[in-house]
């Protein structure tokens, strides 16, 4: 129960890798803030799980919720800024809408839900605060995933410079960096790169990694976890890759 007495807000927390933390999270004691933009997160309340529909690149509806759930939960240990998108477009075809959207979630958003927490989270001692970033962009690119690298380089960066800024506040700040990892959003992708055959994409994604196959969210979550919790409490300003080894081979053909 190394999150007991811990409530930890989580963005994006309705489905795919954010549900893998809400769950990991609940498992370990914790309890839950979620915001998210689908209109069916509110199914989610219940005495541990107080669940917002809130576009995060509104500031005040991001404060209003924050608000009502410190009203009822009194407190925030933890901030794990997960929401994002990611929508396949090569650079030269990519619309100024397109880019906007990248740019105003998975940068804007992360800022904004940020800006607001943090005041709670300078209240309580050892608190943490956990970006989803990516080995997409900082590491690696797909084609047609320009935005979404450009943007997930940028939470890294992000992460790195509010790490310096709060540690003498005793707040850590760290990124995870996953690989591809079995969600909707990435059984969307698929969609897109092969309408006829999706799953031929997925299985062609899992036979590049070492380890033959995607995460699942809660490996995310545990991950996530350990970062919130005590046991990581001299890790601080970094960047967590996840992949299954998929930034491990240097070619796919060499070896014996």
């Amino acid at each position: 129960m190394k999150l007991e007495n811990k409530i930890a807000v989580i963005t994006g927390g309705n489905k795919g890798i954010g549900r893998g933390i809400v769950e990991v999270f609940i498992k370990y004691g914790a309890k839950i803030i979620v915001l998210d933009y689908d209109s069916e997160v509110t199914t989610m309340n219940n005495e541990n799980i107080l669940a917002y529909k809130v576009d995060i690149r509104d500031t005040l509806a991001i404060e209003n919720s924050i608000k009502d759930a410190i009203s009822k939960f009194g407190k925030i240990n933890i901030l794990v800024n997960n929401a994002g998108v990611c929508e396949l477009e090569t650079f030269e075809n990519m619309s100024d809408e397109i880019l906007k959207h990248h740019v105003d979630i998975n940068i804007g958003g992360v800022w904004n839900v940020t800006k607001v927490v943090i005041p709670y989270l300078q209240k309580e001692s050892e608190s943490t605060i956990v970006n989803l970033s990516s080995v997409t962009g900082p590491m690696v690119a797909d084609p047609g995933e320009v935005a979404y690298a450009m943007t997930k380089s940028a939470v890294l960066g992000f992460t790195k410079g509010l790490a310096a800024d709060l540690a003498h506040k005793g707040i850590r700040v760290n990124a995870i960096m996953p690989g591809y990892v079995k969600t909707p959003l990435v059984e969307r992708m698929a969609e897109i790169s092969n309408k006829e055959n999706p799953k031929s994409v997925i299985d062609g994604i899992a036979s590049a990694i070492p380890l033959k196959r995607l995460a699942n969210p809660e490996e995310i979550g545990e991950l996530a976890a350990f970062l919130a919790s005590k046991e990581s409490s001299y890790i601080t300003g970094q960047g967590i890759v996840i992949d299954g080894g998929s930034t491990l081979p240097e070619t796919m053909t060499m070896g014996v």
